[in-house]
């Protein structure tokens, strides 16, 4: 599906990437700012839906003593990418 950002936590998707913190407050500020279609160099709309979900699981998940989200580097910045 053409519009479409994912998370690649392996890093390993064809194609540009973003990074982005595991945090509601910068995935709002990325989407305020248009952000995903500048980095990703993709003209119109793009669909964020994968990216807010990973994003609400990683934040419910760091308030206890979980692990980082799997697909996260040390600095707990996934991978987002256009398929």
């Amino acid at each position: 599906m053409a519009g479409r950002v994912v998370v690649d936590g392996r890093r390993r998707l064809p194609g540009r990437g973003a990074w982005l913190h595991p945090d509601p407050d910068c995935l709002a500020k990325a989407e305020r700012r248009r952000a995903f279609p500048r980095a990703l160099r993709a003209p119109g709309v793009l669909d964020l839906r994968e990216v807010r979900e990973y994003v609400e699981h990683a934040a419910h998940h760091e308030a206890g003593t979980s692990p980082a989200p799997r697909g996260t580097k040390e600095a707990g910045r996934p991978v987002m990418s256009q398929p």
